[in-house]
């Protein structure tokens, strides 16, 4: 603060400080209060792992693997691309979004839909809903969150194309982590059970080698093998979520997870590390005039409600609901483990939202907007861009500009939108500070992309296996014998539906720039928080209904913020006369234009304008459907609440039978000296 109000350079150190010293504290003290007050979780209670283990979904997994598979599963592309796209706004309101709102919305989201599943087999978010509050708003819920779910998948995946595409490193090295995986899985299972310590050392040592033998692949002839192309790669991405979603999840999901934690969390301390090192300053201005007029040239839209949006991963996701509610819950050993896998797996994937938003804002932000703004503001060329990121009120010169994308080895960085290129030239930036100076620069680049394509991989497995939960919870409402997700017809059919569903929306998005999931992207931030409503409005419906109303405010509360920014959003989207920013604005811009018989940019014919049209209206009407439902469900929620209050009979709960454990694990990583004691007895 000392250092803004005098108009002095802030150290990103000071990013790291805060980020690390508020999790510890929210840990410490908040995590306890809700697992011990809130949740009042028993360690003497079987978990639907324990009860149902049948080796291929329900698994009593270890806590250390468990917490890998969690942590990688929720952390997309949302913690890597959001803050930068946010960067736009400034450092200061995403950086304060992203500590405080995982602290008080989404880390208690996450922990507190893994407890109530786990009391109820592992349900999914939408069954909940709908054996909790009842048809109508379950049925809505249910609508939603599946619709929601597949085009959640399908940005995913399209991410991880795009960072993959033409990459040989890139695709060598994710491609080896399947084999490891599978290597781990029949370890702990078969070879050396519950040696965690040995196949981790094993583990990691392989994955190492297979990111320096990326290298080496690329620059040799088998690059050629490993060059894919994007409609390629979506071919290999199905079929690779296919088998993850029927396999056994020790297998190949658990262990493959759990590995690309330790290279994700890997990156991201020595990322934090090298900022201490090198003591970066914050170029970005602390606030920057867009979050006033809504008009930034990376995304449209002022600051609230549209960064609380653009920042869903790493502070609130909706999508996390769906993996706390799908393969986590069937197999966690012990309910006292929700604290460490549900509210601290959040808290480590808010440091890598931090840490983003920091490698962002390190670097020139003339540079920031040139990688950022669309071709249609900045144009072709180093000069244009230089001129036009001058009207944007920053500078930099046509020669830096050029000097920037020879040192990463790109032939342009201009108009590089989406955020992950932005990334990775902040990422290099840092550790080429500390690790092999300028000359390195390159290296690191390329590095970064390729661990961002881990990153997301690893949530396309583990998000088609929870759509498989889903759907087969779904259908098990009309056809009973669904309801047995381990059911091999039901849980092949339904992995097929799924992948089915966002490989079709990927591949007409990856061949019809227009097209598929390029149509629907535009919805994917305030879809992710809409789901964040559902699933807080599902969690505050439970906590009411099992006696808990004194404390039903720790999840009411973060449900009344996500409810107003996200409806606050969607009416902008629906109805904002602003062609940037509403989508029946731009509907009628592109309307007129073919009356007009005038081609509008990014349209390059009258065809592309009839698809903009389309486009347009599409996600026009799914906005406000999106909206719909999730208001209704709210609504549904308080309906059922106010009758429970009056009369607790009449709203029984759908909670699994008491059954005691006859499992031994600790709470946390390291065990306490009553916890080792313990473990000890025979």
């Amino acid at each position: 603060m000392l250092a803004l109000a005098r108009g002095e350079e802030v150290s990103a150190a000071w990013m790291v400080a805060a980020a690390l010293g508020s999790y510890a504290i929210a840990y410490r003290f908040y995590s306890r209060f809700i697992a011990t007050r809130v949740l009042r979780v028993d360690k003497n209670r079987a978990t639907p792992a324990e009860r149902l283990n049948n080796g291929i979904d329900y698994h009593p997994t270890d806590r250390r693997v468990l917490l890998g598979h969690h942590f990688a599963a929720i952390a997309g592309a949302g913690p890597l691309v959001g803050p930068v796209l946010a960067a736009q706004m400034g450092y200061l309101p995403g950086t304060i979004w992203i500590i405080v709102g995982v602290i008080f919305a989404g880390a208690v989201q996450d922990m507190v839909t893994l407890f109530f599943s786990m009391r109820r087999d592992g349900k999914s978010l939408g069954q909940m809903a709908r054996e909790e509050i009842g048809p109508v708003g379950g049925a809505a819920a249910l609508v939603a969150v599946f619709a929601i779910m597949i085009i959640l998948l399908a940005v995913l995946a399209l991410v991880v194309v795009n960072a993959l595409a033409g990459s040989p490193w890139g695709t060598f090295s994710i491609a080896m982590t399947i084999p490891i995986a599978f290597l781990m899985g029949f370890y702990l299972r078969v070879l050396r059970p519950g040696r965690v310590t040995e196949v981790s050392v094993i583990g990691v040592a392989l994955l190492l080698f297979a990111i320096v033998a990326g290298r080496w692949v690329a620059e040799s002839s088998w690059a050629d093998a490993f060059t894919l192309a994007p409609g390629t790669l979506v071919v290999w991405l199905v079929i690779y979520g296919f088998v993850a979603s029927v396999l056994p999840v020790w297998m190949l999901l658990a262990p493959r997870d759990y590995l690309s934690t330790f290279m994700k969390i890997g990156t991201i301390a020595l990322l934090a590390l090298g900022v201490v090192i090198a003591l970066p300053g914050m170029k970005m201005d602390a606030v920057t005039e867009f979050a006033g007029n809504g008009q930034g040239p990376v995304f449209a839209g002022s600051l609230f409600p549209f960064v609380f949006i653009t920042i869903a991963c790493g502070a609130l996701s909706g999508f996390h609901s769906l993996v706390s509610s799908g393969t986590t819950p069937k197999m966690i050993q012990k309910e006292t483990q929700v604290r460490m896998i549900g509210y601290g797996s959040m808290l480590m994937e808010s440091f890598v939202a931090v840490m983003a938003m920091t490698a962002a804002c390190i670097i020139e932000p003339g540079l920031y907007f040139a990688m950022n703004a669309p071709a249609g503001v900045i144009g072709d060329s180093v000069q244009s861009a230089s001129q036009a990121v001058a009207n944007l009120g920053f500078t930099i010169s046509p020669e830096d500009l050029a000097r920037a994308a020879r040192e990463v080895e790109e032939e342009s960085l201009l108009s590089r939108t989406g955020g992950a290129p932005t990334l990775a030239v902040g990422m290099s930036e840092i550790f080429s500070q500390v690790f092999g100076g300028s000359g390195m620069k390159a290296f690191w680049y390329h590095f970064a992309i390729m661990f961002e394509a881990l990153f997301i991989l690893t949530t396309v497995d583990a998000g088609t296996r929870v759509g498989r939960f889903m759907l087969q919870d779904m259908l098990g409402n009309v056809y009973k014998p669904f309801r047995n997700v381990s059911w091999k017809p039901g849980l092949w059919a339904a992995s097929a539906i799924v992948v089915g569903a966002w490989g079709y929306f990927l591949w007409v998005g990856v061949h019809e720039p227009l097209g598929g999931i390029n149509q629907l992207f535009p919805l994917f931030g305030i879809a992710n928080q809409l789901l964040a409503a559902v699933a807080l409005t599902v969690c505050t419906t439970l906590l009411i209904k099992s006696g808990r109303l004194k404390w039903a405010w720790v999840t009411a509360v973060p449900l009344a913020w996500d409810v107003a920014v996200t409806l606050t959003a969607s009416w902008q989207k629906v109805f904002s006369d602003d062609v940037k920013l509403g989508f029946f604005a731009q509907r009628e811009k592109y309307a007129d234009g073919i009356d007009a018989g005038e081609v509008i940019a990014p349209a390059k014919n009258m065809d592309d304008m009839h698809t903009i049209v389309t486009n347009s209206t599409v996600d026009g009407i799914l906005a406000a459907l999106f909206a719909l439902l999730v208001i209704i469900v709210i609504a549904d929620a308080a309906r059922l609440c106010v009758r429970y209050l009056r009369n607790p009979e009449s709203a029984p709960l759908k909670e699994a039978s008491y059954v005691e454990s006859q499992l031994v694990a600790p709470a946390g990583l390291i065990p306490t000296k009553e916890e080792k004691a313990e473990l000890l007895v025979p």
